[in-house]
């Protein structure tokens, strides 16, 4: 969060007992997992939060902490779930001889004129510009 200076900045202004007024919780955090972890470590300074655009989201009351704390679970779950199934996706993927990402620029042409160029002394630099590919990708392809 060191990329958000008016939330380092706001943080600075808050004491225990105070409650922090949001319009809505989508403009404290950019994703429900940072959103909770924010009301977390506002709990454990003693600060509470209220949104006015949900109503139910008041953090100064028990059962909303509470609540909270099943939605984290839920949430975890969520993305647990989700990571899961894209591995087992990828493997089948995989196991079908698919390969996912984008294709590569050294066909096997530029493949060999890469080599025959290397062989002659010619820098990654120099291959890469008469080729029209990248440094990178030369570098990789030579490897």
């Amino acid at each position: 969060m060191k990329d958000r200076p008016q939330w380092t900045e706001c943080q600075t202004y808050l004491r225990s007992g105070e409650t922090l007024l949001v319009r809505g919780l989508d403009r404290l955090a950019g994703s429900e997992t940072m959103a909770l972890h924010i009301v977390h470590d506002l709990g454990e300074r003693g600060i509470g939060l209220k949104s006015l655009t949900e109503p139910d989201i008041d953090t100064s009351t028990p059962m909303v902490r509470a609540m909270l704390g099943i939605v984290a679970v839920f949430m975890r779950l969520r993305v647990d779930t989700i990571r899961d199934n894209t591995t087992r996706g990828l493997a089948y993927a995989r196991a079908q001889g698919r390969v996912g990402g984008r294709p590569t620029v050294m066909t096997p042409e530029r493949l060999r004129a890469a080599r025959t160029l290397q062989a002659q002394g010619v820098s990654l630099t120099d291959i890469s510009h008469s080729l029209g590919v990248s440094r990178s990708s030369v570098w990789r392809a030579l490897r």
